[in-house]
């Protein structure tokens, strides 16, 4: 193992993969809770890998301001383009773990392994949470202080110490009494309470764009495009 310092370690990885562009890093343990919940696919080779790092790309707002009441082929692009960018990124941190004397699992962006409930192997979502990146908006999404729902993550699980948590949030730090997402949701799928998000009513929409819009993906974008931070951004003093 280097003789670096866990917080030595995660600059030197958000050095390098920064200037990819790369907008947010940070890393978080990870626990049995937490592993029980990955897919099964990965839960084997995860095991020894008790750390994560959490690596954000914020998404354009020009992009995301041509979503007009259903997801476009503009964002359909975009999206798959800042995924492909986050899993190239996974794969240097991974390589840049390895070379510090550690073991890496490089996490895809945007990979579904449960088309029921639309889940990956992991939750970028969680595990960004825990590493200190935002917290879990009404949206069902991370919501980063500064740049809202509007990032894309991956995530690395190594072995190499690392921060837990990456980033400290302030206590307190949410949604407040935004409410932006709330009306903008086409399926009514959004409460003020986080917790009574409807997934069914949202897997059945962004079904539905699918087949209307002839994507063959399937995403939407408008809560995405509703949220900004903002409510929570003067609170934490614009932290980035």
């Amino acid at each position: 193992m280097d003789p670096l310092e866990p917080r030595d370690r995660l600059e030197r990885i958000g050095g390098i993969v920064r200037r990819m562009g790369v907008d947010v890093v940070s890393s978080c343990s990870v626990d049995g809770e937490t592993r029980a919940r990955f897919h099964g696919s990965i839960r084997d080779a995860s095991s020894r890998l008790d750390h994560a790092i959490v690596l954000g790309v914020q998404l354009s707002s020009e992009v995301l301001g041509t979503i007009e009441g259903a997801p476009n082929w503009t964002y359909y692009h975009h999206y798959r383009t800042v995924n492909f960018a986050l899993d190239q990124a996974a794969l240097v941190a991974a390589g840049e773990c390895r070379r510090l004397g550690g073991r890496a699992f490089p996490v895809p962006a945007s990979q579904v392994m449960d088309w029921d409930r639309l889940l990956g192997h992991l939750s970028h979502r969680e595990l960004g949470a825990r590493a200190g990146v935002g917290w879990r908006g009404r949206n069902n999404l991370l919501v980063h202080p500064v740049h809202g729902s509007q990032v894309r993550y991956a995530t690395v699980l190594t072995d190499l110490p690392l921060p837990s948590p990456g980033i400290e949030l302030p206590a307190g730090a949410g949604c407040g009494d935004c409410r932006a997402c709330v009306g903008a949701c086409p399926a009514g799928a959004i409460a003020m309470d986080p917790l009574a998000f409807d997934l069914d009513r949202c897997t059945a929409q962004v079904r539905r764009f699918s087949r209307s819009e002839k994507l063959n993906v399937l995403i939407c974008g408008i809560c995405v495009r509703a949220c900004r931070g903002g409510a929570s951004a003067a609170a934490l003093g614009g932290a980035a």
